[in-house]
This record gives C-alpha cells, structure tokens and sequence, in this order.
C-alpha cells in the first residue's frame, strides 16, 4: 500500500523540482558521477568485493563519461582519471 503525499510533502517536492530546474544539467550530472564512482568504490571496499555490483557501477559511470565527453565541460578529464583509476582498483581486486 502506498500513501498519498500530504500537502506538506507536496510543497516541499515542488520546492524541490524547482531548485532542481534552476541548477545546471552539468552540475547534476557530475553529481551522479561523483556517486556512481562512490558506489563502484563502495562495493569493491565490501568483504567480500562485490564484483559485478562493482562492475555495473563502473560501466555506467564509463557511459556517461564517455558518451558525453567535452559537454561535461571543464571536469571531464577529471572524471575521465576517476574511471581509469576505478578501472585500475577492479582489475587489481578481480585478479587477487
């Protein structure tokens, strides 16, 4: 069963589509890179590793940073050693 949204959690999620509608796409997207890589690093920190979470993690992260290449602007080659170094801490783990 779900509920219906109170008034109040109504408002406060318009509020919400309202910053989110004012705040660059770019920076959005950066955010969920930023997470992907966390989430990639998070499973490959479990004990044991999670591998194929780890991987899933990794090739979205690798699709939107090689899909979009120069229109992530000034951060993609930032975002471009991210991913070859998570790249880098999986094959090192998968292989031990």
């Amino acid at each position: 069963m779900s509920e219906n949204p109170s008034p109040e959690q109504e408002k406060a999620f318009a509020e919400a589509r309202a910053r989110l509608a004012e705040t660059p796409a770019r920076i959005v997207i950066a955010n969920h890179v930023v997470g992907l890589y966390e989430l990639a690093a998070i499973h490959l920190g479990s004990n044991p590793p999670r591998l194929e979470e780890a991987r899933l993690a990794i090739d979205a992260l690798a699709a939107i940073v090689d899909g979009l290449g120069d229109r992530l602007g000034d951060q993609h080659e930032t975002f471009k050693d991210a991913l070859k170094n998570i790249r880098l801490v999986y094959v090192k783990i998968a292989s031990a």
